[in-house]
């Protein structure tokens, strides 16, 4: 992971495997501590996926570069402390060197259009309040907070899909 990837590194989901494990939860420690102070961390992010059903993970790759870290639940598990029935962005980050670059835009716009074709609505997060909180970066993406809360120190925000008829245009006669 010596080479930055440029602005225009195609970005993808790859399986974090024995070989990439270790890098993944490096990147974690890339994270300033305000940032750090928002998320767990990557290797507790992974070994929490494998006690859920619905958790879904990969590493975030720009081109041939690992750059971070996305973590779905899908369906709702009251054991996981997720009871929203459709997509939720459990976890997701990029490492510090890599922020600012344009691949955590890219990464949730690949999601949101995977998501879509699959016939989802909307995707969901959850994010701390404060210094290090992703809300700007959610709002500039276009989540707007559902007004639900976890905790004192948490909110949701609601990604929504339009759909294929929010694009029809009513000609009037």
């Amino acid at each position: 992971m010596s080479e930055l990837p440029s602005k225009s590194s195609s970005i993808s989901f790859r399986r974090v495997t024995a070989k990439t494990v270790w890098d993944v939860c490096c990147l974690s420690e890339t994270l300033s501590d305000a940032q750090r102070s928002m998320i767990a961390d990557n290797g507790s992010s992974i070994a929490e996926a494998h006690f859920s059903e619905n958790a879904w993970f990969r590493a975030v790759y720009a081109d041939e570069t690992i750059v971070g870290f996305i973590m779905l639940h899908i369906g709702s598990d009251h054991d996981d402390g997720i009871e929203y029935p459709g997509a939720f962005l459990w976890r997701f980050m990029i490492g510090g060197r890599f922020q600012r670059l344009g691949f955590g835009r890219a990464a949730i716009e690949l999601l949101a259009r995977d998501l879509k074709f699959r016939g989802f609505q909307e995707l969901r997060v959850g994010y701390g309040i404060g210094e290090g909180s992703p809300e700007p970066f959610y709002s500039s993406l276009g989540f707007v907070p559902t007004g639900r809360k976890y905790g004192e120190e948490e909110l949701e925000a609601a990604l929504k899909f339009p759909s294929q008829h929010d694009d029809f245009v009513e000609l009037s006669a």
